[in-house]
């Protein structure tokens, strides 16, 4: 039996507040899947997740009393990647809240990580910690190839410089901020956060709009294989906007040369100080 409670709040309010942003500090970065190498640099991908107990607080919050879960083991699963966070256990997760049933299955390198898994699998289905599946992919810098290497800079950082705040953790950040009395220092806004987030490196620029239909664009420059591809493209499948790699500026000679090759006049060194104008 599920224990029942008195609550003001209709089944309406409580799925608003079931997949409301998650608070900040509760979202961790984990690695998925081995380091590739692109022009002798070593990245790897890293995705965003929660704890189960994060789920399990968020539950009780909103629904204490009100929600069951119900565990069934699998079959094994065979030919996963060891170094995919997955493993050949399985587990389908049977969540029930307020008489209504979802259910997921999850996959793990034992019971543990595999239950969990399916939990949290479950729980995304009420809309708790949807806003995970928005993020854009976040490729980091590691400091090799092997199973050891580790990233160069905080993914969370990382993802910040490239891409700003995830919508859902902004949010949650403006009602911390608002509850915060006035004698203490809110949290900054994006556009306000401290240099250490400042746009730094190769991949450090401002979020590029497509210049032909003014859309989002993917970054592609840590990830292509090729050079000479575009570093931008369209997010928007039906638009062909691209932002090429800025052509290599001439140097002083090969201008000069150039213009020997094509016959024209080339100007001696004493001319061109003369039109110094200091």
């Amino acid at each position: 039996m599920i224990a029942r409670h008195e609550t003001h709040l209709d089944k309406t309010d409580i799925w608003s507040a079931l997949s409301a942003p998650l608070p900040p500090g509760v979202i961790s970065w984990r690695q998925d899947g081995r380091p590739i190498s692109r022009d002798g640099r070593h990245i790897a991908r890293f995705v965003a997740y929660i704890e189960a107990n994060t789920v399990r607080e968020r539950l009780d919050a909103v629904v204490p009393g009100e929600w069951d879960l119900t565990l069934e083991l699998l079959p094994p699963v065979a030919g996963l990647e060891e170094d995919a966070n997955q493993g050949p256990c399985s587990f389908k997760a049977r969540l029930q809240i307020l008489g209504v049933i979802r259910e997921d299955v999850g996959t793990g390198k034992d019971y543990k990580q595999a239950a969990t898994d399916a939990f949290k699998r479950a729980a995304v289905r009420f809309g708790i910690a949807h806003e995970l599946y928005a993020y854009e992919q976040n490729w980091v810098q590691m400091d090799g190839e092997g199973k050891y290497a580790r990233p160069i800079e905080d993914p969370a950082v990382a993802y910040a410089r490239r891409y700003g705040r995830p919508r859902g953790v902004a949010a949650a950040a403006v009602e911390t901020s608002s509850a915060v009395p006035d004698d203490r220092p809110a949290e900054l806004p994006v556009a306000d956060e401290p240099s250490a987030l400042a746009a730094t490196g190769p991949l450090a620029s401002e979020e590029q709009s497509c210049p032909k239909c003014g859309g989002r664009m993917w970054d592609n420059r840590l990830t292509k294989r090729n050079p000479k591809a575009p570093d931008y493209k369209c997010r928007d499948r039906s638009c062909d906007g691209v932002i090429w790699p800025p052509k290599p500026a001439k140097s002083e000679k090969s201008d000069k040369a150039d213009k020997a090759d094509k016959g024209e006049p080339v100007k001696a060194l004493s001319e061109e100080t003369e039109e110094i104008p200091f």
